[in-house]
């Protein structure tokens, strides 16, 4: 059977020191967050995902955002080569962490860049967002891992958000859906979806189709609501002041076998 875990990392008690490069920066409530953290462990554990804690990053203030360390596909985990040099170190931990569960592990090399939070796949097309944290040679190494594999890979380009999936995620049927204020090109995915809230364009399908979502985004729950899905909303407030979402936080590991 398929697997339902998911790689979580807790905060640093430097998270207050964070990157930020799209918005300005605000105050971290260190204590805040970790009780936002589990909080948003409970929501996965309550809706069946068994999660796994990839060995604390305590020097590197972005640890928490784990999705941007790794990139998934099948059972195959690319370890990523962050654009910002900074954040290179949280991937240590997160190799470990994978392997241990049975990944095939790869690696970016230089002069390659990748972000894990720029990288949404839908069925077997990987889109990738170029940007600040994701270069050519990045989605040029992406490709080679996974084109063997059946996957298709499209390039995005962004200059508006900090990672593609910081302005676009997907709904269960495959609908892009996005704040259009920071899509560039909606017209690269066969089905989007605009959205009333800069944070309603960021779920996690749960499956049975629940969709994790920030609190911060009533609006779009209830558009989501009609649509005849059921959101499950947790507070991220103290990420979001980092530009963290609530897939920065996990990273689903759908496609592992017993």
């Amino acid at each position: 059977m398929p697997s339902r875990r998911a790689l979580i990392r807790r905060p640093s008690p430097r998270l207050a020191e964070g990157l930020v490069t799209h918005v300005e920066r605000r105050p971290v409530d260190v204590g805040a967050a970790l009780a936002q953290w589990e909080a948003y462990g409970d929501a996965l554990r309550a809706h069946g995902w068994d999660t796994v804690e990839a060995d604390p990053a305590d020097d590197c203030p972005d640890g928490v955002f784990v999705e941007d360390t790794v990139v998934m596909f099948r059972n195959v985990a690319l370890i990523a080569r962050s654009g910002a040099a900074s954040r290179r170190p949280e991937t240590d931990g997160v190799e470990e962490a994978l392997a241990r569960l049975g990944c095939s592990v790869n690696w970016v090399w230089e002069p390659g860049t990748l972000d894990g939070g720029d990288v949404l796949k839908i069925g077997d097309t990987i889109y990738v967002g170029r940007g600040g944290r994701t270069n050519a040679a990045g989605v040029q190494q992406l490709r080679a891992v996974f084109a063997p594999l059946g996957a298709r890979v499209v390039p995005v380009p962004l200059s508006r958000v900090l990672h593609l999936k910081s302005a676009v995620t997907a709904l269960p049927d495959g609908t892009v859906i996005g704040y259009e204020p920071l899509v560039e090109q909606p017209s690269l995915f066969p089905s989007f979806l605009a959205v009333p809230e800069e944070a309603g364009a960021h779920v996690v399908l749960l499956g049975g189709g629940k969709l994790l979502m920030a609190t911060s985004a009533p609006k779009t729950a209830e558009l989501f609501m009609d649509l005849g899905y059921v959101p499950v909303p947790v507070d991220i407030s103290e990420f979001e002041k980092l530009e963290g979402c609530v897939t920065c936080l996990s990273v689903r590991l759908r496609d592992l076998h017993a």
